[in-house]
């Protein structure tokens, strides 16, 4: 039989994987085009011109062992150039020492927590928040605290503060953020850094950040790395590079950082007894020779503009998305986003509750998908809003 932890995670299973699933039988049902499947964070587009070129490159010029082992830690080249490149935009100077190639930014999260935490040791959470981090906090014994973020989804300082206890080890940000699309600005990174330094024990920040080369309206995203001394970064290229399936991503330990030297050390040994080993052999030279590329963030910016669109013209309410993949709608009064969600779906339009990412009352809907399918859309977002006797903005 298997473990009550795994019978109780099964029961709850994922919002974003049940929707995915859903959208497979509707368009097998009413055709691609006519269902407009919004549920999950897969990005679309093809990587950029230089990641097909490193890998055409590196197939026609083998060279002895390439797809051997290497160090724990990942190739000392690609950590050299991770260094370099993080090291430039902080400001400050990084060896590769500080840097773990890990596969994606899930096994760099889940190095990172079986590193620092002991049993019962609590981790803050910013609501909303990638409903996973709860998965990753429980697979090492940890304990999760959810502090909200106002109505703007910017976290408060203070109700952190509130929140840390004698066993708080640790802080997730993502900025970027995946659900609500916000961008931390750096009064903000101050401010919290700020009031970290002022407790009676190490807290880390840990940065998720495979969004922050994804932010739109000519913007930038601040470097967490500049502004908080106790940060170790988990980063992955599925968005940047559109690498999703590749896995390949890592952790970055600041200098700044208390334990420099036993922390690194741990999120490598975690690296290989978790069972990575080490990152893909051939993505790893392959990020090497495009570490500077970047997809088409442009269209990305497009698809935006038309779904937001979509949901204000038609009589819905969202906070407009600085970055990522992500609108983050308001549920119309009076329904929860469980009744609202199911009302979606009968006119084949799929999102995720935002209750998924621990803050009811919205949905979540990701618009990496194609052009068309967001277009389309529009006649299904004015339809949900005719039922529920909302006033539209603009014409259909």
């Amino acid at each position: 039989m298997i473990s009550k932890k795994m019978i109780e995670s099964l029961k709850g299973g994922s919002e974003i994987r049940k929707m995915f699933e859903e959208g497979g039988r509707l368009k097998s049902i009413y055709g691609a085009d006519n269902v407009y499947d919004f549920s999950i964070g897969n990005p679309d587009l093809e990587p950029p011109k230089e990641v097909f070129d490193a890998l055409k490159e590196l197939a026609d010029n083998p060279t002895p062992g390439m797809h051997g082992y290497m160090p724990n830690a990942g190739y000392p080249s690609t950590r050299t150039i991770v260094a370099e490149k993080r090291g430039k935009e902080a400001g400050m100077e990084i060896g590769p020492d500080a840097v773990c190639m890990t596969v994606g930014a899930a096994s760099a999260m889940n190095d990172v927590l079986h590193s620092i935490l002991d049993p019962e040791d609590e981790v803050i959470l910013l609501a909303p928040y990638f409903m996973e981090y709860n998965g990753y906090v429980a697979n090492h014994g940890g304990k999760v605290v959810i502090v909200q973020t106002d109505d703007k989804f910017m976290p408060i300082i203070a109700d952190i503060e509130k929140a840390i206890t004698a066993r708080t080890k640790a802080i997730i940000v993502n900025s970027p953020n995946n659900p609500s699309g916000v961008v931390y600005p750096a009064e903000l990174l101050i401010e919290l850094n700020d009031m970290l330094k002022k407790q009676d024990h190490t807290i880390y920040v840990i940065s998720d950040e495979p969004y922050i080369d994804l932010a739109y309206d000519g913007a930038s995203v601040p470097c967490a790395l500049k502004y908080i001394d106790n940060l170790i970064i988990c980063f992955s290229w599925s968005k940047s590079l559109s690498l999703p399936g590749e896995r390949i991503g890592y952790t970055l330990v600041s200098p700044k950082c208390a334990d420099f030297a036993d922390l690194t050390g741990a999120i490598v040994l975690s690296n290989r007894t978790l069972g990575s080993v080490n990152a893909p052999a051939i993505w790893q030279k392959v990020i090497e020779k495009s570490i500077y590329a970047k997809v088409d963030v442009a269209n990305y910016e497009n698809r935006r503009n038309l779904l937001y669109s979509n949901i204000i013209d038609a009589g819905f309410d969202a906070v407009k998305p600085n970055g990522a993949l992500y609108i983050f709608m308001n549920t119309p009064k009076g329904l929860d986003d469980g009744e609202f969600s199911s009302i979606c779906a009968k006119h084949n339009l799929l999102l995720v509750k935002g209750s998924s990412f621990a803050r009811p009352g919205y949905c979540r809907l990701a618009f990496c998908v194609s052009e068309t399918s967001i277009r389309n859309s529009r006649k299904a977002f004015f339809a949900i809003a005719e039922e529920l006797g909302l006033s539209h903005r603009a014409e259909l």
